[in-house]
């Protein structure tokens, strides 16, 4: 490829970036290295006030961002891809601190080293799925995994806690959207 066709190549991909539909952000070591103009908009803050932070930044809390960090190392697979859906926080703008569900998808580049380097996806579910209901951090880390369709021992291998823990949840949860049954919770979850 000629010097003038590589460029090419370069200003191509780097739109294709910029222009997804999707929010996108490769990152270096759960640092965003860049994000692309649909994430920035997705959370409500300027390109530069998101690049060069962690991904902390858009997690409701501390304890979200270790606890999906640690679940994302446990469940890649073999190529180093990990997909979920989970409530994250808006960074600023008019709708600044507002929980919402999205959709986050992608993969480590190295599936070795699972935070060294990675490309993800996030869709924003809010217009499909509102939070609605106020929930603790954990309650929203249960809720998120009952939408996969995982049984409470499979919720509490990944959450680390045991699956008498997670039915407590699943019961709080069930009170809070006034659910008689666990299909009845996921579907009024995915809304």
């Amino acid at each position: 490829m000629t010097s003038a066709g590589a460029a090419a190549a370069a200003v191509d991909h780097r739109a294709a970036f910029d222009l997804a539909p999707i929010g996108l952000v490769l990152s270096r070591n759960r640092l965003m290295v860049d994000v692309n103009q649909q994430l920035a908009e997705m959370f409500g803050a300027p390109r530069d006030e998101l690049i060069g932070k962690s991904f902390e930044l858009l997690y409701p809390t501390v304890a979200e961002f270790e606890r999906t960090g640690e679940r994302i190392v446990a469940s890649l697979d073999a190529r180093g891809g990990y997909a979920d859906e989970r409530v994250m926080k808006r960074v600023g703008g008019a709708r600044g601190g507002e929980l919402f569900w999205c959709h986050v998808s992608g993969r480590a580049l190295d599936p070795r080293q699972p935070h060294a380097a990675g490309i993800w996806s996030f869709e924003d579910l809010s217009s499909r799925r509102p939070v609605g209901v106020a929930l603790t951090p954990r309650e929203r880390e249960v809720a998120a995994l009952l939408i996969q369709g995982l049984t409470s021992k499979q919720l509490g291998k990944r959450l680390l806690i045991s699956p008498r823990t997670i039915d407590v949840y699943r019961g709080r949860l069930m009170r809070k959207y006034g659910a008689a049954t666990t299909t009845e919770l996921v579907q009024k979850l995915i809304g």
